[in-house]
């Protein structure tokens, strides 16, 4: 039998067969279990790091026994999620769900405003309601780490090769990434894609019409008009908020560096940080909204970003601090949001404080 090349092997998830080996390479990478003792037990020494070292590994082992298939890691990381939002929020609420047909694949274009928590969230609305989980798109830029292409890639997270140079490199990344999305769906997986590269954080939710171009890409290898294949694509804009952001002031300063000199330089780890905040950080009341299918005429990238950008304002749900950081106290009226808004421009030098108040403004003045 012919072995056919998989043209997305560089940058699709995980398939069943791949699983048993990819965690066992995740027990034997000496950083991921570094990693893991230092979580949590941040002051250890190295003679204890040594002693649990090969105890963590064994336990690993057993724990992960039973882990067989894409869908057993995805009832582990289900387990995971139930337990982190009961410790990490006051409750997820989700609206829209109820439209969403068991039987097709959707491209959610969401709002950005968490690395892991906002496909989490979504995936999590769609496992309760027995739907399938998606394919998370995920930029290499958070990859640099071999543990962590490991683990993005079980959690069936495919790779967006944000660090292509040169703009023939650069249209065969798009073509291959097209291809999978649109194979993606044909093979009844949904998927997950941020509206634009990186987090809002601002909270700005804005779509770049880059993203919707790149969708087309194998609608031209087609000869698809744009507005005949985005109707094949079961686009829904899914809207999630967080009533407070667990990496707010870490944006809120950044963005204030960038102010102030023009430039901001992230440390080694920083992404990672922030997911780790973002996963364990209060998150406070959590809503994540799930649009209508587009099925309108778009002739356009930019006319279908207005159409996506026009769900998300409008379904995003707002909170106490949002109004009250857009200057509409009299819909606020909550005292524990006056004190968690006070609390947060406390940490902040006087000259950010417009940006992390704007933060929590612009979805109320995104929907007026």
């Amino acid at each position: 039998m012919t072995n056919i090349k998989d043209p997305y092997q560089d940058i699709r998830p995980y398939n069943d067969n791949e699983v048993p080996e990819a965690l066992n390479r995740l027990i034997l990478d000496d950083e991921f279990i570094q990693a893991i003792i230092q979580y949590r037990f941040p002051n250890c020494s190295k003679v204890v790091m040594w002693v649990l070292k090969p105890l963590l590994k064994v336990w690993l082992k057993t724990k992960w026994s039973n882990l067989k298939t894409v869908d057993d890691v995805q009832q582990h990381v289900a387990n995971y999620m139930e337990s982190t939002l009961k410790k990490t929020s006051d409750g997820i609420t989700f609206s829209g769900l109820e439209h969403l047909d068991p039987s097709q694949s959707y491209l959610f274009v969401s709002n950005h405003r968490d690395i892991a928590m906002d496909p989490a969230v979504v995936n999590w609305g769609l496992h309760q309601r027995g739907l399938n989980t998606l394919r998370i798109a995920i930029g290499d830029n958070l990859l640099k780490k071999p543990c962590a292409t490991e683990l993005m890639k079980l959690n069936k997270s495919f790779i967006v090769k944000r660090s292509a140079k040169g703009p023939r490199e650069m249209m065969k990344v798009l073509g291959q990434l097209s291809g999978y999305i649109k194979h993606s769906l044909e093979t009844g997986n949904s998927i997950w894609i941020a509206q634009k590269e990186g987090r809002a954080k601002d909270g700005n939710d804005k779509t770049d019409p880059a993203i919707l171009k790149m969708f087309h890409v194998e609608g031209r290898k087609r000869k698809l008009s744009f507005s005949d294949y985005v109707k094949e694509l079961n686009i829904v804009p899914v809207s999630i908020s967080y009533e407070n952001d667990p990496c707010d002031v870490a944006k809120a300063k950044e963005l204030h560096q960038i102010e102030s000199s023009g430039s901001y330089e992230k440390g080694e780890f920083e992404d990672i940080e922030s997911i780790v905040q973002g996963i364990i950080g209060q998150k406070g009341r959590v809503h994540v909204s799930f649009g209508e299918v587009i099925k309108q005429d778009f002739e356009n990238p930019e006319a279908l970003a207005i159409e996506i950008d026009r769900q998300i304002h409008t379904n995003y749900k707002l909170f106490p601090i949002n109004f009250l950081a857009a200057g509409e106290e009299n819909k606020a009226a909550s005292e524990k949001a006056k004190i968690e808004l006070e609390s947060k421009l406390a940490q902040l030098p006087k000259a950010a404080h417009p940006i992390l108040i704007g933060m929590y403004a612009n979805p109320v003045l995104n929907q007026n």
